[in-house]
């Protein structure tokens, strides 16, 4: 198949781009100018780049032209956990789910393009304690990341044209290359746990590596949403103490209650109680994550990010 991608350079894309190659697709990328480095990297790998915009409906439409499928890997992530609670850091970030997604699906839709894929996020259900979550309860997300709406509801207009949508809903990423990741264990190591929330709300994550297969289990999948979570969510306690587990350090305090209300809509959402279930996918492609829960997968993230510790 004829691939278009775009965020292929971010972390999940940068894994999703091999395994579509070593399948023997045919891959174009998208990519900003001045992106030389990464281009020459993408080159190397096998892959077309394709200069354009996001936000350029006439560059997307040429882009697109003769490709069987896109996929929609794009965001604008603040770099850093503290940056997550700026105002303003997550405003390119609503802008590539509100009006970047829309015209590629815009121009999906006026080229012979019959598959969309379209990274979301699964955490924006509302707090349901301990029962188990699926793609049919309604999602509540926060101020910060609302556009999640229009990002999904521009691929269920590409479906409503009677081609196929999938809108895949991470969860929380973990992985070597994780800088939210590497936050968490600094403040680990010095005996706090930077999670809000009571400790038994549940928490649930996937590996870069799963949510990666489950992209490309995504090209064979009916039209619809489909939560990539891990197995076997686990307690806001219990996933701390996995990582404080893993990097062989006490476990942490858990930060009090009332530290959630300084956080805005990102820390409030944070402190939600999400059992996600992952069913829907695994019956519908046979796809299943690497690692069960963060307890197995802590583990091996933190050895792929090499020796030394995390100051």
């Amino acid at each position: 198949m004829r691939v278009f991608i775009t965020g292929a350079t971010g972390v999940i894309g940068r894994r999703v781009l091999p395994l579509l190659l070593e399948r023997g697709h045919h891959v174009s990328v998208l990519a900003r100018r001045g992106s030389g480095a990464a281009r020459t990297d993408l080159v190397r790998q096998g892959a077309v780049v394709v200069e354009a915009s996001l936000f350029d409906p006439g560059a997307l439409s040429v882009a697109v032209a003769a490709h069987d499928v896109v996929i929609n890997l794009a965001t604008h992530v603040p770099p850093s956990s503290v940056r997550m609670f700026m105002p303003g850091a997550w405003r390119e970030n609503d802008r590539i789910r509100r009006d970047g997604s829309a015209n590629l699906v815009n121009a999906a839709l006026g080229a012979s393009v019959q598959r969309l894929i379209q990274e979301s996020y699964a955490p924006i259900y509302d707090s349901h304690g301990s029962s188990w979550i699926d793609e049919n309860e309604p999602v509540h997300p926060g101020r910060y990341n609302r556009t999640i709406l229009d990002a999904e509801g521009a691929v269920r207009r590409f479906a409503e044209a009677g081609r196929a949508g999938v809108v895949l809903r991470f969860a929380a990423f973990y992985g070597p290359d994780a800088g939210q990741l590497k936050d968490m264990l600094r403040a680990i190591r010095r005996g706090w746990a930077p999670l809000p929330g009571a400790p038994d709300s549940y928490v649930s994550a996937v590996s870069h590596d799963d949510a990666a297969a489950a992209v490309i289990a995504a090209l064979e999948l009916p039209s619809g949403v489909y939560n990539v979570v891990d197995d076997w969510p686990v307690s806001h306690r219990e996933f701390v103490d996995a990582l404080a587990d893993a990097a062989g350090v006490a476990h942490p305090r858990l930060l009090p209650a009332w530290t959630a209300k300084l956080g805005g809509s990102v820390a409030r959402a944070l402190t939600r109680s999400l059992r996600i279930s992952n069913r829907k996918l695994r019956d519908a492609s046979g796809w299943a994550p690497r690692y069960p829960s963060v307890r197995e997968g802590f583990p091996a993230a933190l050895a792929a990010s090499g020796p030394g510790p995390v100051a």
